[in-house]
């Protein structure tokens, strides 16, 4: 089933010239394609939905990027979605593209009055909203999609922080995985991550020193190839990050992480898991290290506690 996707970034507000957008201030948010099921009204979903994706793309505060980009996270896991989401299946886009808020809804007619009927629908907190517009038949459909698109831009700015999970404090989040892991022995840890952006190998990947602090700060012993200390875990992956849209002055990249953990004595493969997420500055490289640095963030929640035997 073909479905029309849009993608799009808000971007924080940026307070200062050279201050870097810290990742808690970004909002994602993907328009998919407005069910029509009506023989009237059977060719406006994609239309409602292209619609609303431009409208929200001349907004000041958000970047749109364009359906390529979407596929490719998504790829094989478009999931059969058809013009409605559940909040369940929302959580599952928001893992795979890093989507925090989802946008579809319906288009139909009655009693000689085109409505669009649209749902937001928070990824991280399945809370959602709805909102209504309406009008003749015969009306403009670019008007009435511009109406909506500024309905749901209100309720991303009113109720964002409902429809977006709180953001925890780097403190609070070392200080739960530290309580997860207990009084467990702690394996001396190395961490080799390859990493690219725009095809070029990187010297200084961020996605590896990012892991590598986290595992220390939490106790871990990170070793390299100059340690004399033996390795009992092998973190080993890829990351590349590249650039995505540019609004104004702000630039905004993506950046994606695969990592295995392995224990060395057994071989046995103690971890698998990969993630995505966004970055954005007046500097390019930089929004391409805040994403990867994101993305480790997310990753060593997950991993760090499959460590420990």
């Amino acid at each position: 089933m073909k479905i029309f996707l849009k993608f799009t970034l808000m971007a924080a507000l940026l307070l200062s010239a050279g201050t870097t957008i810290a990742a808690d201030e970004i909002l994602t948010v993907a328009v998919f394609n407005f069910e029509s099921k009506d023989e009237a009204v059977h060719d406006l979903g994609p239309k409602v939905a292209d619609l609303i994706s431009a409208n929200l793309s001349a907004e000041p505060d958000i970047i749109t990027v364009e359906r390529a980009e979407l596929e490719k996270a998504l790829g094989e896991h478009e999931l059969g979605l058809s013009g409605t989401v559940s909040p369940d299946t929302a959580a599952k886009i928001g893992q795979l593209t890093g989507a925090k808020v989802l946008v579809t809804g319906r288009v139909f007619q009655a009693d000689n009055q085109l409505f669009i009927v649209a749902k937001i629908i928070g990824t991280e907190t399945s809370r959602v909203y709805g909102d209504i517009v309406s009008g003749p038949t015969e009306g403009s459909l670019a008007t009435l999609s511009a109406q909506m698109a500024k309905k749901i831009a209100g309720v991303v700015e009113k109720q964002g922080d409902t429809l977006v999970a709180k953001v925890e404090s780097r403190d609070d989040r070392i200080a739960r995985i530290k309580k997860e892991l207990g009084d467990k022995k702690l394996p001396a840890v190395s961490v080799k991550i390859a990493e690219q952006h725009f095809g070029r190998f990187i010297i200084d990947p961020a996605a590896q020193t990012e892991l590598s602090l986290i595992l220390q700060q939490c106790g871990f012993t990170v070793v390299d190839d100059l340690s004399t200390n033996k390795v009992d875990v092998s973190i080993t992956g890829e990351a590349f990050s590249e650039f995505g849209m540019q609004k104004g002055n702000l630039k905004s990249c993506r950046a994606r992480i695969e990592i295995k953990a392995r224990d060395m004595a057994s071989g046995k493969i103690l971890d698998v898991d990969r993630q995505t997420s966004v970055g954005v500055d007046l500097a390019e490289h930089v929004a391409a290290k805040t994403a990867l640095q994101n993305a480790a963030d997310d990753l060593a929640e997950r991993v760090i506690p499959k460590l420990v035997q």
